[in-house]
């Protein structure tokens, strides 16, 4: 199994070096919207208009935002196991005995 930042760390490998570090963050940062929209897309269609749902297509354009997600990371100098294990950190917080309503309505920290 790999981990987050094994991903990233072979992730790297494929990022334009012609890049500044500036546009390669620019790039990844724009990617993750671009990306993340195509899955909406996908979605979309499924539930409103009749489409089948392409599970691999899915997947694909998951593995583009993972992949625009880890070279945001590393521009910025962060981790992704790091941003992982302080996203569970968060939500155990927020939702201590697991996702519900009146938790999501009355979280502690508004957010």
């Amino acid at each position: 199994m790999t981990t987050f930042d094994e991903y990233a760390r072979e992730a790297a490998r494929t990022e334009n070096t012609r890049l500044t570090d500036a546009e390669r963050l620019m790039d990844a940062a724009a990617g993750l919207a671009e990306e993340g929209g195509e899955v909406l897309a996908l979605v979309r269609k499924h539930l409103y208009q009749g489409h089948p749902l392409d599970r691999e297509r899915v997947a694909k354009e998951l593995g583009d935002t993972l992949w625009c997600m880890a070279t945001v990371a590393r521009s910025v100098g962060l981790s992704l196991d790091e941003i992982a294990t302080g996203n569970l950190a968060k939500l155990r917080r927020r939702y201590p005995e697991g996702y519900s309503d009146e938790a999501s309505r009355f979280r502690e920290d508004g957010g």
